[in-house]
Order: C-alpha cells, then sequence, then structure tokens
C-alpha cells in the first residue's frame, strides 16, 4: 500500500485543541500537510491554527462535538470544500470519568463511550467515502494500552478503548475484502503527559493522574506521522504499554495482582478536587489548550518504539540474534560431543 508524503496530504485531525491532537496538527503542518483541525474548544482551535499560519503553514478549523455524527461528517465535508480531498483522518479526541465504577451514572458511562468510541466511528464513517474517492489513504485511531488492558477506576474509558479495538479489527478486514487501498492504523499509548488528567472528571476527592510512567506526547505524534506515511496494523507507543500488554498476554491474573498493588494508590495526587470542579465530559472547558499536562517530572524516554518505526533494523536485529544463539548452540553441542 502506497501512501502520499506528508508534504501531499490533506490531514484532518480530530480533537486538536490541545495534547496529542495539537501536536499532531503541528508537526503535520509543519511537514508541509494542510491542515484541518477540529474540537469543542474554539479558543484552542484558533490559536492553533493562529500558530500554523504565523509560519506559513496552511490550516483552517471547525467546531464539532464527535458524540453528533452530523458535526463530524461536516469536519470531512468542510476539508473537501476547502482543499478539493482527504487523504488522512485523525481521530484523537477523548474524555474520561476516574471513579469507582458504583460511583459513575448510566449518563456519565454513555457520554464517555458516546465521545471516546463513538466519536470515532462517526470519523470513520464520515472520512471513508472521501478516502474511497482518492484510491488510497489513512485512517489513524488515537486508542490507548487500555484497549489491550482495562484499569480499574476507568471502567468508562477502558470499555470504550475495548470497543474501538473490536470495530477497527472489523473494519480493517472488511477494506482487505474490498481490496481497497485504505490503512487503518489503531495507535495505543502508554501514559502520556497531555491535560487530558486536568479536565477528566473526578470522584475520588483529588486531582487524577495517569499510572507512571509517563512519557512525552512527542513519542505518539511521531508515531502518528510515520504511520501516516508507512501502513501499519497497530502501534504501541511507550516501553510500559509494550510491558503491560506482554504481561497482560501472558497472564492476565498476574496483572491483576499487580495492578491491585499500584493502580489504586497510583491514580490519586495529593491536590484536592471536588467531584464538582470544572471537567470537559459533557461541555469543553477553558485554560488547558496545550499540548503538554502537569507530568514532565514523571516522564521518562522510550526506547522501543524505534525498532517499531524501522522495521528492517529490527528484524534484522532478530535475524543475527537468532543466527547468533543458533551458532552458540551449534558450538555447544561440538564441545559436548569431544568431551
Amino acid at each position: 500500500m502506497q501512501l502520499k508524503p506528508i508534504n501531499q496530504q490533506v490531514v484532518a485531525v480530530v480533537g486538536a485543541s490541545s495534547g496529542i491532537g495539537r501536536e499532531t496538527a503541528l508537526k503535520f503542518a509543519q511537514g508541509g500537510a494542510k491542515v484541518v483541525v477540529s474540537a469543542r474548544s474554539e479558543p484552542g482551535l484558533k490559536s492553533l491554527v493562529e500558530e500554523i499560519r504565523s509560519w506559513g503553514g496552511e490550516a483552517i478549523y471547525t467546531i464539532a462535538d464527535v458524540s453528533d455524527f452530523q458535526q463530524v461528517k461536516a469536519i470531512a465535508d468542510k476539508t473537501v470544500a476547502e482543499y478539493g480531498r482527504l487523504d488522512t483522518w485523525v481521530n484523537a479526541a477523548a474524555t474520561g470519568i476516574i471513579a469507582p465504577f458504583e460511583q459513575i451514572t448510566p449518563e456519565e458511562f454513555e457520554r464517555v463511550v458516546d465521545v471516546t468510541l463513538m466519536g470515532q466511528v462517526y470519523g470513520a464513517m464520515a472520512a471513508l467515502p472521501y478516502l474511497k474517492q482518492q484510491g488510497r489513504g489513512s485512517l489513524i485511531h488515537i486508542s490507548s494500552v487500555e484497549g489491550r488492558r482495562s484499569l480499574p477506576l476507568q471502567s468508562p474509558y477502558s470499555a470504550a478503548k475495548h470497543g474501538l479495538e473490536g470495530f477497527l479489527e472489523s473494519l480493517r478486514v472488511e477494506l482487505q475484502h474490498e481490496k481497497l487501498p485504505i490503512n487503518v492504523t489503531s495507535i495505543l499509548p502508554s501514559t502520556i503527559n497531555t491535560p487530558f488528567y486536568n479536565k477528566v472528571r473526578t470522584k475520588l476527592g483529588v486531582k487524577p493522574t495517569g499510572i507512571p510512567p509517563y512519557y512525552q506526547p512527542k513519542i505518539v505524534t511521531d508515531a502518528i506521522l510515520y504511520v501516516a506515511e508507512h501502513p501499519m496494523r497497530d502501534l504501541i507507543v511507550g516501553d510500559a504499554g509494550k510491558v503491560l500488554d506482554l504481561l497482560q498476554r501472558v497472564s492476565p491474573e498476574l496483572v491483576d495482582a499487580i495492578l491491585l498493588v499500584i493502580a489504586f494508590a497510583g491514580q490519586r495526587t495529593d491536590e484536592p478536587k471536588s467531584e464538582d470542579a470544572p471537567d470537559n465530559v459533557f461541555t469543553a472547558i477553558p485554560g488547558y489548550d496545550r499540548i503538554e499536562g502537569d507530568f514532565r517530572s514523571l516522564s521518562i524516554p522510550s526506547f522501543l518504539d524505534w525498532w517499531d518505526m524501522n522495521p528492517t533494523l529490527k528484524w534484522g536485529a532478530v535475524a543475527l540474534g537468532v543466527v547468533g544463539v543458533a551458532a552458540f548452540l551449534g558450538g555447544w553441542r561440538k564441545i559436548s560431543d569431544l568431551s
């Protein structure tokens, strides 16, 4: 599957006012792409477009709540009306509630699923007809390691991300069956230092946090731009996420035991925060139209992502390792035979 270079693409980024979506839009524009950004926060979108245009990039914005299909469709329609086509669609919008399941109302649970799962489903519905017109392109969905392993106190978000993974698996095979060269990629970040934990609703009595270690948003946006040019099925971003996924495959019961020890205290800070504090579950809130959150001091580098984005070197190293092990075992057998 051949995808266009970044500098020839028209890209729509949904959930672009802050965090991963904001930095993704900036990097696409810096790479020469024409960018359409969308979110609920008009101040965040305005400042983003102004920044892109200030150094000569091309960008427009449209306000949308992704829980409404017609508003999502309007993003795709505006993209094509403005730039004549759509090459890449990035779904990054999400919200959450950090609370024990029994304290979450049906309306709250439904809202998280509407934004975090259905928003991505609606994005695919809106973008696919235009990608098919182009005859190629990418759907890039920002999922989460919680799509592979749920966390306590995040049941709506984890459920939405598991649902997203199931949806993408189905859609991917349907497109393959139709022999359509449309790339469907799931990006599964580990805990990332964005304003997500500033904006979500909490019923813990304190400001919530992700389970450390954190990673900076750059590792996710680098992955997004990579898969926009190099088709991939999925990509876990952040070494901790890769380890968690491996442990979950080996022994879910072991992960249960680990989370019992670390996940409840690990998602609480010492900063008081009321359940009535402003959050972004139902409406946008001001003050967080930025890329980073408050946890840079807990961020660490990630080393294994580079291998995923350099597959030739990765599998070459694996092959060398296999040859080395085989040579060692062969030499060991010779020594054994002589003895």
